[in-house]
Order: structure tokens, then C-alpha cells, then sequence
């Protein structure tokens, strides 16, 4: 209900369009290049007409709206100085900011509430974005997704029938935007799905620069029909987070998969040993052979060089197909597999972090399908790869015929835009591993690797702002050099 008094300045919500009533997703497939993916593959977000009547991109003011709440993002002290911030405390009077005072600030992912006093809202949620830094990543994911979750939490705890969001994540923070729409959006839509029968309206309050992004991601949460749901499932990132949308953090899983190849009983120790002898091969008995066949052909001289690069292309897809559409989420949590920041040449930087590979615990196949889902965009362009093997065990390494596998699969663009493969703290088996595998299986892949003995060395190539190291990474490197406190991460 509009508060008595309302001035003509604020904006009636019940006159904007929901976000089902909207056009654009009527383009067609072909119009974008992607291709729709089978129509048997279940999206995690499902076209839901009734969640998408509860939704408004609203390009102007959130102070202006008369939700029964608007959301004012701030610092701790609840004192920023924003655009949003300022726009709500003109409107809404000076008794705001006595009022701001009794909260007694407000802490990161926290959410508070206070009247809206002369604003067209009934009420005002404050909360404060993270700052953003790329090896603070998963704690800032964590942060935005508390903002956007206790924000929503509030509104079913007063029984609002109406929310109004401003971009929590303010320029000055430093949040990538995408990746902080990509948060804010599946946080709503999962809480929706759950508590959503009490809320009828969520409106997304956004600025010329951000609009952009949501009217690009909106589809991917929000689907307005079964057509677009498809074509729109293959741009979902790797990591959608838990049922609720928050980030999965490795140290909070309890459960990674129930494991591969091992018998569903055994009695002891021993039995558990013996069993592992074979988990390595077990994970491609249900691969395709194409590769195989392809390669028999060739040494038959029935296939020719190019039709085995476009059938070795059409496999690709497959996989690639495979890998977008299955839910890879326990694979993602384990934090892995990631992309950083760009090295001293402006080159992506992709992480492997051995240690968080339980081979014998894993679907070793979701794994590749895993690898694949996540680099195919970045592989476009030139990157490197840094690869710490700092601590791993005999359950951390890597099948030989794992790794053969995947160079066999990927596309041609794997091989020629990397640029550098750096293992980090290699121990001297894995060189001669690495020197042997390089040499006799994958051709053009020696000379791209360096083994790099410590962080500072690869402080040469990579920028410590530009990596995002793993603590027991950091901490091993502690132990062992002398030298650590020179760092610029000492303070870690």
C-alpha cells in the first residue's frame, strides 16, 4: 500500500512491466549462434511463469519506489557516501540518519531495518557489500550472497509483500558486476522457489551501466519460456551454487560422491586397497571411442585429415554438450579449478589446485566434464596455467590416461592459445613424470612448461594481486622459505 502523502516524484510499481511481459526473449537460436541443447536436459532453473510475474528491471531510483521495502547498500558504519545511499537519505529525511545511529553500524552480508520516514517505502533495509579482491574471492561470494539472502529473509519475516533492490555491490567496492549479478540473481530466484508465496513483487533498480548486465543474466535465472530456458542453459556458469544459491565452499561439504569403482561392500583395510588398483580405468568404461576409431581409420587410409578434424570436432561438441547440461556442482566445490587474474602479458590465469582432487573420491568423467564446461570461453584467447602441487598425496594424482584422455578430447584451441603451464613446488618424481609424459604423449606441451620451486619465482610471471593462492599453499611456503616475510602477502 502507498503511504498516504506519497509525492507525484515516486514511482506506482504497479505500473511498471514484470518481467514476463517483456519481448526480447522471443529472438530466435539462430539470431545469437548458440545452439539449443536437448530438450531432455533439465535446467536447474526452470521456466517458472509465476516467479517471473514477481519481477521488475526498473531503470531509475530505487528511493523513488513505493515497494514496502527498498535496500540502501552502505559501509559498516552505515555512513557511505553513494549514489544510492545519498538519493535515500535526501529523500527519506534527516531522522534516517539519527536513526542509523542507534544500529550501531552494520557488519558485511549483515541486513537491518528502519522506517523509510519520508520515503515512498514503508520500510528501509541497510546492507553492506564486501570489497571485493580476487584472493579474497569465495569470501566475497560468500558476503554478497549473505546481502541478498538476509535482505530476502527479512522481507518474509515482516510480511512484505514487496522488495526494492538497488546493485548492492557499489563501484567503489570493486565487485565485478556480472559476477555480482550472477549472485544476486540466482539468491533471489532460489529464495522464491522456497518462501515465495508471501512476496508478490522483487524489483531489480538499476542505473544505465548496470542494465546491461541484467538484461543479459536475467534469462538465464529467470526464463520467460520453455525455448529460452534451453537456449540459455548452456550460458549458466559452472558454479550456480547450493539449493539456496550460495556459493559451495569446499570446507563446508560434507559429502563429495559416493565412490567410483569400488565395490558397494568390503571388510576391511585390505579389501579397500585391492579395490583401488582399478578406480584409475574405471571412470572411461562409459566414455565414447570415437578417437579411437577415428585413429584406426586413419592408419587404415579410409578417413582423411580433415574429415577426422571435423568428426574430432563433432565429439568435442558432444562433450561439450554433455558438460553444459549436467549439474556439476559437487565436482565445482571442490574449488579446484578456477580462474584468477591475468599475468605480466595480460593473459588469463587459470588455477589448478592439486590437493583438492581426491581422485579416488571423484567421478574422474565429471571431472573432464567439469574441465571442459569451465575453459571452452577462456581457451579462445591466449592463457597460462599455474598448477600447485604443493601437498598433495598418492589419492591427488592424476591418472596418465586421464590427462591423455583429455588432450585426445579438447578442442585445437586448448593446445595453441596456452602459453604456460607453471608447476608449482614439483617434487622430483613429478618431473620425471612430467618429462616423460610431455615427451612421448602430448607433442607441443614441453616447452610450455616451468617448474617453479617458490611463489616468489612465480611472482616473476604472475603478480601476487593477480593470483588467488590457496592458505596452505601460502602456509607450506612459510615453512620452507626463509624468505617469506619479504612477500607482499606476509601479512596473510
Amino acid at each position: 500500500m502507498d503511504p498516504l502523502g506519497a509525492r507525484s516524484q515516486f514511482v506506482d510499481i504497479q505500473t511498471l512491466p514484470t518481467w514476463d511481459q517483456s519481448l526480447d526473449h522471443l529472438d530466435s537460436c539462430k539470431s545469437n549462434g548458440l545452439h539449443r541443447v536437448e530438450d531432455t536436459v533439465a535446467s536447474p532453473f526452470p521456466y517458472r511463469e509465476d516467479i517471473n510475474r514477481k519481477i521488475i528491471l526498473f531503470n531509475g531510483d530505487v528511493a523513488l519506489l513505493n515497494c514496502t521495502a527498498i535496500v540502501n547498500t552502505s559501509n559498516e558504519t552505515l555512513t557511505d557516501k553513494n549514489p544510492v545511499s545519498d538519493s535515500i537519505h535526501l529523500h527519506a529525511g534527516p531522522e534516517l540518519k539519527e536513526e542509523l545511529l542507534k544500529l550501531k553500524g552494520c557488519r558485511t552480508g549483515e541486513a537491518k531495518i528502519t522506517e523509510g520516514f519520508n520515503l515512498a517505502a514503508r520500510f528501509l533495509v541497510h546492507t553492506v557489500g564486501p570489497k571485493y579482491k580476487a584472493r579474497y574471492r569465495t569470501a566475497a561470494e560468500s558476503s554478497l550472497y549473505n546481502c541478498y539472502r538476509n535482505v530476502m529473509q527479512l522481507v518474509r519475516e515482516h510480511a512484505m509483500s514487496s522488495v526494492g533492490f538497488c546493485v548492492i555491490n557499489s563501484p567503489k567496492r570493486g565487485y565485478p558486476l556480472d559476477d555480482a549479478t550472477h549472485i544476486a540473481l540466482r539468491t533471489v530466484r532460489r529464495f522464491l522457489e522456497k518462501f515465495g508465496e508471501t512476496i508478490e513483487t522483487v524489483v531489480f533498480a538499476v542505473t544505465d551501466v548496470e542494465e546491461p548486465s541484467y538484461r543479459k543474466l536475467l534469462p538465464l535465472y529467470f526464463p520467460r519460456s520453455v525455448e529460452e530456458e534451453h537456449r540459455n542453459l548452456p550460458l549458466l556458469p559452472p558454479d550456480i551454487g547450493n539449493s539456496e544459491g550460495e556459493p559451495v565452499v569446499p570446507e563446508r561439504q560434507i559429502r563429495i560422491s559416493e565412490k567410483p569403482g569400488l565395490q558397494e561392500e568390503y571388510s576391511d583395510e585390505d579389501d579397500l586397497k585391492s579395490d583401488l588398483s582399478f578406480v584409475g580405468s574405471h571412470a572411461f568404461s562409459r566414455m565414447e571411442d570415437d578417437i579411437d576409431k577415428q585413429r584406426k581409420l586413419v592408419l587404415q587410409g579410409q578417413m582423411s585429415d580433415a574429415a577426422l578434424q571435423k568428426q574430432h570436432q563433432r565429439n568435442y561438441n558432444r562433450w561439450l554438450g554433455r558438460a553444459r547440461g549436467e549439474d556439476l556442482s559437487d565436482i565445482a566445490a571442490l574449488k579446484a579449478l578456477y580462474q584468477t587474474g591475468v599475468d605480466t602479458r595480460g593473459r588469463t590465469v587459470m588455477v589448478i589446485v592439486g590437493r583438492n582432487i581426491p581422485v579416488t573420491l571423484i567421478d574422474m568423467e565429471k571431472a573432464l566434464l567439469y574441465f571442459i564446461h569451465v575453459m571452452d570461453h577462456i581457451v579462445v584467447k591466449e592463457y597460462v596455467m599455474v598448477y600447485f602441487h604443493t601437498l598433495t598425496g598418492e589419492h591427488n594424482h592424476i591418472d596418465t590416461d586421464f590427462i591423455k584422455k583429455l588432450c585426445d578430447i579438447v578442442d585445437a584451441k586448448y593446445k595453441k592459445n596456452l602459453k604456460a603451464f607453471y608447476f608449482v613446488h614439483p617434487t622430483f618424481r613429478s618431473k620425471v613424470s612430467t618429462w616423460f609424459f610431455t615427451t612421448f604423449n602430448v607433442s607441443g606441451l614441453k616447452d610450455k612448461v616451468q617448474h617453479i620451486d617458490s611463489l616468489g619465482e612465480l611472482f616473476a610471471y604472475i603478480s601476487p594481486e593477480q593470483i588467488d593462492i590457496p592458505p596452505f599453499v601460502l602456509e607450506y611456503e612459510a615453512r620452507v622459505n626463509d624468505s617469506y616475510h619479504s612477500y607482499p602477502f606476509s601479512d596473510l
